[in-house]
């Protein structure tokens, strides 16, 4: 066999394996820069509901089933002080000496309550999320973007709740 032919055959090895490579990647591992801050931190906007199910009455009961789920999908616990999470019209909630453990999910709900490990309250008396449309982005302590979720006429591809651009 030439050397040429040599060449050939490993380069086209090489380009195999690569693209076999690349295959077996996880999707967030592929993906863009946003979803590399994510999948860094192993913190995601996990699951959203915009939309109050029954009357949009403004009443507390009502506010607190609008919210948003944060979840670290590592083992390790993530300090959220400083962390926000806000909407298009710029409402923001900024989490306040609160850690995520691992493999956890933290609810943030829209009216007032008390906090807990499990959920936290923006301590609104409106609305915050959208029914239509609308996105929630989560930015760290140095306001770097970390995740978000749309969901309407100005989502990236999914429904309620679009992750990334994949649906949730």
């Amino acid at each position: 066999m030439s050397s040429r032919s040599i060449r050939r055959i490993a380069a086209a090895t090489l380009a195999a394996g690569a693209a076999l490579g690349a295959a077996a990647l996880p999707a967030s591992a592929q993906s863009s820069p946003h979803q590399a801050a994510a999948y860094r931190s192993g913190v995601v906007i996990s699951d959203v509901q915009a939309d109050s199910p029954g009357f949009d009455d403004r009443s507390n009961y009502s506010l607190n089933r609008e919210w948003i789920d944060v979840t670290n999908t590592s083992r390790r616990s993530v300090n959220l002080d400083g962390w926000t999470l806000s909407d298009e019209d710029g409402h923001t909630y900024t989490f306040n000496h609160y850690r995520l453990d691992g493999r956890s999910t933290v609810r943030v709900h829209t009216g007032i309550g008390r906090d807990t490990y499990r959920d936290v309250y923006q301590d609104r008396r409106n609305y915050v999320w959208d029914n239509r449309s609308d996105t929630a982005t989560l930015r760290n302590d140095h306001d770097r973007f970390i995740d978000d979720a749309s969901w309407g006429r100005h989502h990236h591809g999914g429904h309620n709740g679009n992750h990334h651009g994949r649906r949730l």
